[in-house]
C-alpha cells in the first residue's frame, strides 16, 4: 500500500470512528433503585472512549420482584433494570482501565432497545436480572439483530429454576433456533486476559450467609453462539456478578468474590472487542 493510500484509509477510518462517536446519544444520568441519586460525576465523565459499559433498559416482567414498589415509566429509571446502578457500572469501567490497555469510558450508557439504532452504537451489553425482564416480542427482534451483526450481550443475575425457565423462555424468543449451552473451560472466553478455570459461585451481599439465592445452588457459566463459533450471549445463572462489582471496595464484601466478578467481566469486556 503506498503512502498515499495509507493517508487516505487512515482519514476514512478517522471519519467512521469518529462519525459513530458524533451518533451517540449523549450520557444521561437515570435514578437508581439502589439509591444513587447523589453518586458525583468522574471528572471526565464527558470523555469519549473507545468501550463503554452500555447497561440494556427493559420494561417490568411478571416475575419482577419490585412490582408495587415502583409503579413509574421503566424509560424513566427507577425500575428493576437499575440495579447495582450506577456503581457497579463504573466500577467494573475503571476495573477495566487498570486491567487492560482499553481507553474506557468513566459513565456508564444506558440503553432502550426500541430507541431507534441506538444500540448497535454500543457493542457491549449488559442486563442485571434478566430471569424477571419484560421483554418485548419487538425488543426481542432488536436484540437478535444486534448480536447476529457482532453485538455481545452478558445476561447476570437470575437465580432458582422458575427464574431460569423464564430467562431461557424469552431467548428462545430472540433465538428461537439456537440452544444455551454450557460454555467449555477452553473457550476463549475464558482465557483472554485472565485463566478462569477455578470459577465459583458469587453470591450478592444480602445472600452471604446461604452463598445463594432462591433455589439457585450451582452456579452456570452460560452462552449462545453464532455459527461461527463466536459467543453472542455469555450467560451467568445463579451468580451475581453486578453486585460483587457493585461492592468490590467495600471491606465488608468478601474479596474472592468481588477479584473473580471483575475478572470475569474484565475476560468478557476484551473477548467482546476482539471477536
Amino acid at each position: 500500500m503506498t503512502s498515499l493510500k495509507r493517508s487516505v484509509y487512515a482519514l476514512a477510518l478517522t471519519g467512521i470512528i469518529v462519525g459513530v462517536l458524533y451518533a451517540q446519544r449523549p450520557f444521561h444520568s437515570y435514578p437508581s433503585v439502589e439509591g444513587y441519586e447523589n453518586m458525583p460525576l468522574p471528572p471526565d465523565w464527558n470523555h469519549k472512549a473507545e468501550w463503554t459499559f452500555a447497561r440494556l433498559m427493559y420494561p417490568p416482567g411478571p416475575l419482577d420482584g419490585y412490582r408495587g414498589r415502583f409503579d413509574g415509566d421503566w424509560r424513566e429509571g427507577l425500575s428493576l433494570w437499575t440495579q447495582d446502578f450506577p456503581a457497579a457500572d463504573r466500577k467494573l469501567a475503571a476495573a477495566i482501565r487498570r486491567l487492560t490497555r482499553i481507553d474506557a469510558r468513566s459513565v456508564e450508557q444506558s440503553v432502550n432497545l426500541d430507541d431507534g439504532d441506538e444500540i448497535y452504537n454500543w457493542p457491549w451489553l449488559y442486563a442485571v436480572q434478566v430471569g424477571e425482564w419484560g421483554l418485548t416480542d419487538k425488543q426481542a427482534a432488536k436484540l437478535r439483530d444486534y448480536l447476529l451483526r457482532g453485538g455481545f450481550f452478558m445476561a447476570d443475575d437470575f437465580h432458582g429454576h422458575e427464574e431460569q425457565a423464564f430467562f431461557e423462555k424469552s431467548m428462545k424468543v430472540v433465538f428461537p433456533d439456537r440452544d444455551i449451552v454450557d460454555i467449555p473451560n477452553e473457550d476463549t472466553i475464558f482465557h483472554t486476559v485472565f485463566d478462569l478455570d477455578d470459577r465459583y459461585q458469587i453470591p450478592g451481599a444480602e445472600h452471604l450467609s446461604t452463598g445463594f439465592k432462591k433455589d439457585g445452588r450451582v452456579a452456570r457459566w452460560e452462552g449462545i453462539y453464532d455459527d461461527k463459533g463466536r459467543i453472542m450471549v455469555a450467560i451467568s445463572l445463579n451468580s451475581d456478578i453486578g453486585d460483587a462489582w457493585e461492592w468490590s471496595d467495600n471491606p465488608r464484601y468478601p474479596l474472592k468474590f468481588s477479584d473473580l466478578a471483575l475478572r470475569i467481566g474484565t475476560n468478557y469486556v476484551v473477548y467482546a472487542m476482539t471477536h
